[in-house]
């Protein structure tokens, strides 16, 4: 078993590497085609979650996407990523995190913009994503089906489990809790959550996800603002670092920016389709407008959370790095041991906190892992509502339902490292498949930004008309029973 777990690791870590520099070149691409419109657009992508009209004729509203996407996107990477990549790549590795937040969400912008245009309303609900636009944009239905099957068995049976042996570990470490009872916790919250259906899972992410994300970067700013004189010496090793300027770190500036690209894709996806499914769930006037939000959710989990964990670590000198050699060659005050992931963050809140960083660290990963597996759940029944010829089959339902709460206990109490790297490949097949396919469907995103950003010149609120842009198979926006309601928000 340990040979076949090492094999598809392998595997999957080159997968990994393939995806990250893909996804870093499309939203180049994209950034330049739209004319940096994620940056641009900033005040208005805050001015869209903040006065967005609520949700209506089965959909949600905006800052709910938001909030959905964001339990997805803003996981236990955001903390022991992070200290991963500094591991590897020393303190510039945060540096090119950052940029690679701000390109990657130009791809964000045009996925989740596909998403609204070939979402489908079905049984009261807004469902897309993925498999959505391949078959009714690029009229692919083999692709779309096997990135359907790809999408559901990932999100529906593998990572849910990972999520859950996060909690229950951080959870042992910090309290010395068994594993198991941790597992009966966990996966009775997530049953009472899923079994309530689509609008429970919308208002625990609209009710959870802004409150970790704040807390966690309160507590982060509370460690820096102690260290507020070590701020500009810490700022300058980054940037030293990035460019191989640094005395100690320069030679692995290769590193530096591998390391930074790779693990802001893999905690944000940025183009691997994962934000999509909250996306399409939206109600909105225009696809732009939810692309636009989407972007900014880009921003809250690479730039806002994982910038706060970078800096935090780095600030306190709560790392190491060593090279592809072995070698250490910096240890700061975690000399004892070769401490990564969330232990380097557990670290620098203990500078400030005594004795109280394994616990707000645990609590931190708790909250983002729950919410991803919530989050996850969703994503998978989008999935197999497609699978199922867009009907909710509530059988299937049940069965996805059972199955992921299985998962979710197995996954607290054994050893997750093939399940890491089975889920690994799944995202990996799916993020291939989702850029080649957005690539594809390029005309169209330009067509939606083009539009979007004519009516926005004309000061008028954009209001989406398929047909008057030659766009075909956009059924959900060509019925008379979608809603414009937020059109008056401008």
């Amino acid at each position: 078993m340990e040979s076949l777990t090492e094999v598809v690791q392998a595997i999957a870590d080159f997968g990994w590497e393939l995806v990250a520099f893909v996804a870093m070149a499309l939203g180049l691409l994209f950034t330049v085609l739209f004319k940096f419109t994620q940056i641009r657009r900033a005040p208005e992508m805050v001015r869209l979650i903040t006065k967005g009209a609520a949700g209506q004729d089965g959909g949600i509203s905006s800052f709910q996407a938001l909030s959905m996407t964001l339990a997805s996107r803003v996981g236990v990477g955001a903390i022991a990523g992070v200290a991963t990549a500094i591991a590897a790549g020393g303190p510039g590795a945060i540096f090119w995190m950052a940029v690679t937040g701000l390109i990657g969400a130009a791809s964000s912008y045009a996925e989740s913009v596909l998403a609204q245009v070939y979402k489908r309303r079905i049984d009261g609900e807004h469902r897309g994503g993925i498999p959505y636009y391949i078959y009714h944009g690029l009229r692919m239905r083999w692709l779309a089906l096997v990135a359907a099957a790809v999408a559901f068995a990932a999100y529906g049976f593998l990572v849910p489990g990972i999520q859950s042996n996060n909690i229950s570990s951080s959870v042992e470490h910090a309290f010395g809790i068994d594993p198991v009872i941790t597992g009966v916790i966990v996966t009775a919250l997530v049953g009472f959550v899923i079994i309530g259906g689509t609008k429970r899972i919308v208002h625990v992410a609209q009710m959870t996800v802004p409150f970790m994300a704040v807390g966690y970067i309160l507590v982060a700013l509370v460690v820096i603002a102690v260290n507020f004189d070590r701020i500009p010496d810490a700022v300058g090793l980054i940037m030293r670092s990035a460019f191989g300027a640094d005395e100690v770190f320069g030679g692995i500036v290769g590193y530096a920016i591998a390391w930074g690209i790779r693990r802001a894709i893999f905690t944000s996806v940025a183009g691997v389709g994962e934000g999509t499914y909250g996306a399409a769930a939206a109600q909105v006037s225009h696809p732009a407008k939810q692309g636009l939000v989407q972007a900014f959710s880009i921003y809250v989990d690479v730039l806002f959370v994982c910038m706060a964990t970078g800096l935090l670590i780095v600030i306190t000198d709560s790392y190491r790095v060593v090279n592809d050699a072995g070698e250490v060659i910096h240890a700061g005050q975690v000399s004892a041991d070769l401490v990564t992931g969330g232990a380097n963050a557990q670290v620098a809140i203990d500078t400030v906190f005594p004795g109280f960083g394994s616990a707000l660290v645990a609590i931190a990963i708790f909250l983002f892992a729950f919410t991803s597996q919530v989050a996850f759940y969703y994503i998978a029944s989008s999935n197999l509502v497609f699978l199922t010829k867009e009907k909710k089959n509530e059988t299937s339902l049940w069965v996805l339902k059972i199955g992921t709460l299985v998962i979710s206990f197995i996954g607290a109490v054994i050893s997750a490292d093939l399940m890491w790297a089975a889920g690994d490949i799944g995202y990996v097949t799916l993020g291939l498949i989702n850029m080649v396919c957005i690539l594809l469907l390029l005309p169209v995103v330009r067509k939606v930004y083009r539009d979007y950003e004519q009516q926005r010149k004309a000061g008028v609120d954009p209001v989406f008309d398929p047909k008057k842009l030659g766009i075909d198979n956009a059924d959900y926006w060509l019925t008379a029973s979608h809603s414009t309601a937020d059109a008056k928000e401008h």
